[in-house]
């Protein structure tokens, strides 16, 4: 059966690998990685600092034609070239549909990109102001929050391809329900999310594909599998017991 959905699965062309030992090849959840199918609505990438999630994330978004440090597929500007090579070796299953809009996502990064919009538009004779597109205030008047929360809500139009990378990292809890609110109206007009989150909130979005990255590897689970929904839980259920055991002389 053909795909509808942006990208279908993700591939390591592990042919093409010289050495496993050098990185990001070296990565456990680069290693064994062979195919990754990928749900048409929402994909989620989980799995303690260092994993590997964030670099697969990234080399998909290149691969796709994304920046290497966020923002739309114009945009063309290096602070510092960091990324691994990895997005030459995936292949990248595509559908027979394209996205119509995409935005690649770097909390880390995503300052550069705000600095970037303002170059672009402070140049004479750039065309339409690139700015106001993002919403009514520039994104370096508002805070961290405030300003990711204006992309999903201004620049996220639908029919597109979004790959986040930690978006919950300046977030609220409220904010990042506000979050999950925006997605879930952007998946009805047929959107497809890659999402990198350590957050249990965002992650108990329906129906979605989660991914856990561990030394094992990448294996899916279920939402009440994953560490982070677990360790969430239990710290709720009873935080003065869990203090006592975290915080004993």
């Amino acid at each position: 059966m053909i795909s509808k959905q942006y990208i279908s699965e993700i591939g390591l062309r592990r042919e093409a690998v010289e050495s496993f030992d050098k990185y990001p090849f070296s990565l456990a959840a680069v290693r064994p990685l062979e195919r990754l199918e990928l749900h048409p609505a929402v994909t989620f990438f989980v799995g303690e600092n260092g994993s590997g999630k964030s670099t697969l994330l990234e080399a998909i978004a290149v691969a796709c034609g994304f920046n290497a440090e966020g923002g739309s597929k114009n945009f063309r500007f290096d602070t510092r070239n960091s990324h691994s090579e990895l997005h030459r070796y995936l292949r990248i299953a595509r559908g027979v549909s394209r996205p119509r809009d995409g935005f690649f996502l770097r909390a880390e990064s995503f300052f550069n990109v705000a600095t970037e919009i303002e170059k672009l538009d402070a140049e004479p004779g750039a065309g339409p102001s690139i700015g106001p597109s993002y919403g009514d205030r520039p994104l370096h008047e508002q805070s961290h929050g405030e300003s990711f929360l204006a992309l999903l809500v201004n620049r996220f139009h639908g029919e597109g391809l979004y790959l986040l990378d930690e978006p919950e990292a300046a977030l609220s809890p409220s904010r990042q329900l506000s979050v999950l609110t925006r997605m879930h109206d952007l998946v009805k007009i047929k959107s497809q999310f890659i999402v990198a989150t350590h957050s249990p909130i965002l992650m108990a979005y329906p129906n979605s594909y989660i991914y856990s990255f561990s030394p094992l590897g990448i294996k899916r689970v279920d939402y009440k599998e994953t560490e982070h929904y677990r360790v969430t839980r239990d710290f709720l259920a009873n935080p003065q017991r869990m203090l006592q055991v975290l915080l004993a002389p």
